[in-house]
């Protein structure tokens, strides 16, 4: 089949001669500037075919080229293949940015076009600075894929509903009045959100307008002296619902009139919003006159910080999803053991099986990722209709999913041995337990961040001149976004702002292992910060293990542990049994005593 992108690319072309633009540059992002993207803003993904999560395509006269990072180069190289799009690799030794490919490659007098609904104000400022060095004069006022894709989605019209108090456990009201209380403390008069996930968490509303994240399409402009306006499709709420809000002196406007406001704003306000998550286009309806307070927004901090009745809800649905997992990992074995044919699409039917039979069940938190050897090297890999593998009684299977309910939110992985494994299998996945259960066990001072800790879960694979291309930790949220900040573990960045981990605070632990064409492995916990002592020298935090599900003892080698490790293991796998016999029968009953078993047995 001839690939449509060529074509595509040359309609972008004409477009930019049309309007005497030098360079497009096409990101992943939306108005809300979200991590997954509804159809409608997809613009990257039609353009170059590459549809991973993360990636940016600048396009010239004569040349176009997708920057994304490592966990998606074997991916981009295979979708980009005739396209005309070269693959340029971000955070690789003597490869360019894409800033820097710019600034390399543009000439005094060029434009720069950027659709400013998919451009943080933060990112408008950061190129203006660049390649005003060049000469370069950036547009935001162009949207020029848009011009191109006669096609395009329309943009989603899920409904609205409320999270129940029950779950949500904290109402709007007082969420809201906690807000204003960090608003005064600012000198705020006003806030701008447009972040999704915090706009859903304040207004414990949740939709899905984004596959596999429980949150709509809205902005929400609070006063701090009065009501909040939420900017929202009409349609997608019910009458019931409108009333509540206005109950709680939440107005409702059209979606697309969120400028109009900003423009309503006088010389006296001042306007709270966080640059980086607020796109050039809305900002641009903000009078100069107006005084800007360009901080975080104090919504992404609370919310971070999972409160007790939040984390009782969490332990429950970890106990669920686990008991599914185990079903789904039983059932899976019995299949190939009786001489069924089985794929990695079929371990993905049966995840979603057993967690739709558990209660408050709504969805998948992301896209089940199952990958059968080779595959499992792709860190992102998701098997298709047209290009999956079937599975075998031999090697490694990985296989990472998770599940929104109206309790929380998992992200879970586990590598499963489906027969014989390799001394090197055996060895690689040993190395990377290594690595989880050192993070897992840390204990760190009051004000530490994830960056600091970083190391500690990568030092079994640096010793042996390892490594993996992603982060070791992301926040993960409460019925919201899988991936959730402020916090994060990953390494140090130059300039990036260190956020200290606090109690409360939801993070995954995940190192990993990639070794192209051969194997892959990942071992995945989600984890809490809790307190675990103070002495002379300060507080000092730990980590408590929140997902429950055994990890398969047949992929270590475990001589490979020392003494501490094994026993966290089994330790481990102890609480698992515990907390899961309850909810299991017979012979899934049986698959769990035999995977919690000691690791000596």
């Amino acid at each position: 089949m001839n690939s449509p992108i060529p074509a595509r690319l040359a309609a972008l072309r004409q477009a930019m001669r049309q309007h005497n633009v030098s360079a497009c540059l096409v990101p992943s992002a939306d108005p809300h500037l979200s991590e997954y993207l509804p159809e409608h803003w997809q613009a990257r993904v039609w353009l170059s075919g590459f549809d991973g999560s993360a990636g940016t395509l600048i396009v010239t006269a004569r040349h176009a080229g997708l920057w994304t990072d490592s966990r998606y180069f074997t991916q981009a190289e295979q979708q980009l293949a005739g396209s005309g799009i070269a693959l340029m690799k971000q955070r690789a030794t003597y490869a360019p940015e894409h800033l820097d490919w710019l600034e390399q490659h543009s000439h005094d007098g060029d434009v720069l076009a950027i659709a400013g609904d998919s451009l943080a104000l933060a990112s408008q400022k950061r190129i203006e600075q660049r390649l005003a060095a060049v000469g370069v004069r950036l547009r935001t006022d162009l949207d020029l894929p848009g011009l191109t894709w006669a096609d395009r989605p329309a943009i989603p019209h899920a409904p609205v509903v409320e999270h129940p108090l029950t779950y949500a456990c904290t109402s709007r009201a007082d969420k809201l009045a906690r807000l204003r209380a960090a608003m005064r403390k600012l000198g705020a008069t006003h806030h701008l959100l447009s972040s999704l996930d915090d706009i859903a968490w304040l207004t414990n509303l949740r939709g899905s307008d984004v596959e596999c994240n429980p949150v709509f399409l809205a902005h929400l402009l609070i006063e701090a002296e009065g009501r909040a306006t939420l900017f929202v499709d009409r349609g997608k709420l019910n009458d019931t619902l409108v009333a509540a809000l206005a109950n709680d002196d939440i107005a409702i406007a059209n979606y697309a009139a969120i400028a109009d406001a900003l423009t309503e704003l006088r010389t006296d306000h001042r306007l709270l919003l966080d640059s980086s998550r607020v796109v050039s286009a809305i900002a641009a309806a903000i009078a100069p006159v107006v005084t800007r307070i360009d901080t975080a927004n104090p919504s992404t901090l609370f919310k971070a910080c999972k409160s007790a009745d939040e984390l009782s809800h969490i332990r429950e649905v970890m106990r669920r999803d686990g008991a599914a997992l185990v079903r789904a990992f039983r059932r899976l074995e019995d299949r190939l053991a009786a001489g069924m044919t089985q794929t990695e699409l079929d371990v993905d039917t049966l995840l979603r099986e057993e967690r739709s039979a558990q209660p408050n069940f709504v969805g998948e938190s992301f896209a089940t990722i199952a990958g059968y050897q080779a595959n499992s090297a792709l860190p992102h890999y998701r098997a298709t209709a047209q290009a999956h593998s079937s599975l075998q009684r031999q090697g490694l299977l990985l296989v990472d999913s998770g599940g929104q309910y109206l309790g929380g939110t998992t992200d879970i992985t586990r590598v499963l041995a489906l027969g014989p494994t390799t001394t090197e299998q055996r060895r690689d996945a040993t190395l990377v337990m290594k690595g989880l259960i050192a993070l897992s066990r840390a204990r760190f001072p009051k004000g530490a961040s994830g960056p600091q800790l970083d190391a500690l879960a990568r030092a079994p694979l640096w010793a042996s001149g390892m490594d993996y291309g992603h982060g070791t930790g992301h926040g993960v949220g409460y019925f919201l976004n899988v991936h959730e900040g402020p916090h994060g573990i990953r390494p140090p960045v130059s300039g990036a702002a260190l956020v200290a981990l606090e109690p409360g605070m939801v993070s995954s632990i995940e190192p990993g292992l990639y070794k192209p064409a051969r194997h892959g492995i990942r071992h995945e916990n989600l984890v809490v910060v809790i307190e675990a002592e103070h002495s002379e020298f300060g507080e000092f935090y730990a980590f408590e293990t929140l997902t429950l599900c055994p990890f398969d003892r047949r992929v270590l080698e475990p001589s490979l542990l020392n003494p501490e490790e094994r026993a966290w293991l089994d330790d481990y796998h102890a609480r698992v049994r515990a907390a899961l016999s309850p909810l299991l029968e017979e012979a899934d009953h049986a698959w769990l005593e035999w995977h919690c078993s000691p690791l000596g047995d």
